[in-house]
């Protein structure tokens, strides 16, 4: 297997010598700036919605060397709007945009801060006081009518809705850490309850705690808050920022695949939160060209000179940083798909044919007996993985329904696993969450788990590892009934298929 494997491996060694990783990507984009002219004044202002509630905003707008605001129109950004007390930090993070000619709404949705009302995440309600939210914005005398809209994780959520329901004036958006379906991306992944997110819910919105547990299929109720089911409705250039650490880099790509011709994205080494801060941040210039580009019209300010830049992320010391690709998954990847092998192996060849059991956990554990391990032999050469890989598992269950866990690693000569990327699926739900279907005890499925992207370098020397369990709290709940998964394995059983950089072959 490893002569095999070294073959389809080897083209992959081309491009992979040590280099100094961009902590800033050279393209002109990144680097654009222009010098402040204003000064930041702020009013509190309570922001009528057509049903005569109110949403309580800061307005943040350009001022003379008096802090009294500037007598002339300028574009509008509602820079977030979210459900948390944070508006004043975010004013200190905005000032940047307003000292260059920008006025600036930050508001909390209807129940939270000072907004009263019921909150309801990315509810209905929510979307049409975001739509009243950006047309009173556009109607103000000293805004043009030109609005964009950005914000970080609930922020981005409210972002991609913006865009999703179309308000005229809405001319741009910038969602960082953004989803594309409430229930898929956050709430039931793969159909699977996640216990992540029920934190969240116990301290910022409490009322969604029964009609999460009572919606556990994909009905009317989701749809109502998904950008997903809108997305034919978008139509303004939107700049997804996100990273390869966050829970939300599968909907990054999602979100640009539905629009590939009005979307870029900035894929940095960050976890969940705006890139500021972390290692490679991207700094201000990006944000100042788009709305430079989309509100004020100047054509000086450049757009990305490809559609996506992406930070190579590594277990190892070879770390190439900043690169760029004209679309995603890169035109230049290939599939490259491994047999998940009855010896344990992970082979692009395929072997034995037969199976292997573990049992179903009935809480939290890292016993070896409630997974089964499938791994490469050592890499002879860094390898790239730039995209989704997907799992095809051929299995059975003695219970009437399971959960799989598909977890990629990268496992370290020293014994180090570092988890790349995973994927989630109820088995009831191998066609979808709209309607289930029933699981036969004994009878196998081909179940595929689709992982989350990534653009990861596996180093030389490393071993390409995958797990199939059932348990992977706290991303997904321990509901799976007890008993015993039995995965085919071999030629024509269960495989990893794993896009790659650069092209390989295999022989």
């Amino acid at each position: 297997m490893a002569l095999t494997l070294a073959v389809v491996l080897v083209e992959q060694a081309a491009g992979a010598a040590a280099a100094a990783p961009r902590e800033v990507p050279t393209d002109p984009f990144f680097i654009y700036g222009r010098a402040a002219e204003y000064s930041v004044t702020s009013e509190r202002m309570e922001v009528p919605m057509r049903d005569g509630a109110a949403l309580a905003c800061d307005v943040n707008r350009p001022g003379d060397d008096g802090n009294v605001p500037v007598a002339e129109k300028f574009p509008t950004i509602v820079y977030d709007l979210n459900a948390y007390d944070v508006l004043d930090q975010l004013a200190v993070d905005s000032a940047y945009l307003v000292e260059r000619g920008y006025n600036i709404l930050l508001c909390n949705v209807r129940g939270s801060g000072d907004s009263p009302g019921v909150l309801d995440p990315f509810g209905p309600q929510e979307q049409q006081d975001n739509y009243d939210l950006v047309e009173w914005a556009a109607a103000q005398p000293w805004s043009t009518d030109k609005v964009g809209q950005s914000g970080v994780s609930y922020g981005g959520h409210t972002s991609m809705l913006a865009a999703a329901n179309n308000p005229p004036h809405l001319a741009a958006v910038i969602p960082v850490d953004a989803f594309s379906d409430w229930y898929e991306n956050t709430i039931y992944r793969g159909g699977i309850r996640s216990d992540t997110i029920r934190t969240w819910q116990a301290s910022t919105a409490p009322a969604t705690e029964g009609p999460y547990d009572e919606h556990p299929l994909y009905d009317e109720y989701w749809i109502d808050r998904s950008v997903k089911a809108k997305w034919q409705n978008i139509d303004v250039p939107m700049l997804q920022v996100g990273g390869w650490y966050d829970r939300y880099r599968d909907p990054m790509m999602q979100n640009y695949s539905a629009h590939p011709d009005l979307t870029w994205v900035v894929a940095g080494p960050w976890e969940h939160g705006m890139p500021a801060g972390q290692k490679a941040d991207i700094g201000t210039g990006a944000y100042l060209a788009w709305w430079d580009k989309w509100l004020r019209g100047d054509d000086s300010a450049p757009l990305p000179a490809q559609r996506v830049n992406s930070y190579e992320i590594s277990s190892g010391p070879v770390e190439r940083g900043w690169q760029e690709f004209g679309q995603w998954p890169p035109a230049e990847s290939t599939e490259l798909t491994l047999t998940m092998g009855t010896d344990g192996g992970l082979s692009p060849v395929s072997t034995e044919q037969g199976s292997r059991v573990y049992t179903v956990p009935t809480d939290h554990t890292d016993a070896a007996e409630a997974a089964v391990v499938f791994s490469t032999t050592p890499l002879p050469a860094d390898v790239v993985i730039a995209g989704s890989p997907t799992a095809k598992v051929s299995a059975a269950f003695t219970a009437s329904d399971g959960n799989l866990a598909v977890i990629v690693d990268d496992v370290a000569p020293d014994g180090t696993v570092e988890r790349i990327t995973q994927g989630w699926l109820k088995a009831s739900h191998r066609n979808g969450s709209v309607a289930p279907e029933p699981v036969i005890p004994g009878q196998e499925y081909e179940l595929d788990v689709r992982a989350w992207p990534t653009h990861f370098r596996l180093p030389a020397g490393h071993r390409l590892q995958v797990q199939v369990r059932s348990d992977d709290y706290p991303d997904i709940t321990d509901d799976a009934p007890a008993g015993d998964v039995i995965v085919r394995t071999g030629g024509g059983g269960s495989s990893l298929t794993v896009p790659v950089l650069p092209s390989a072959t295999v022989r």
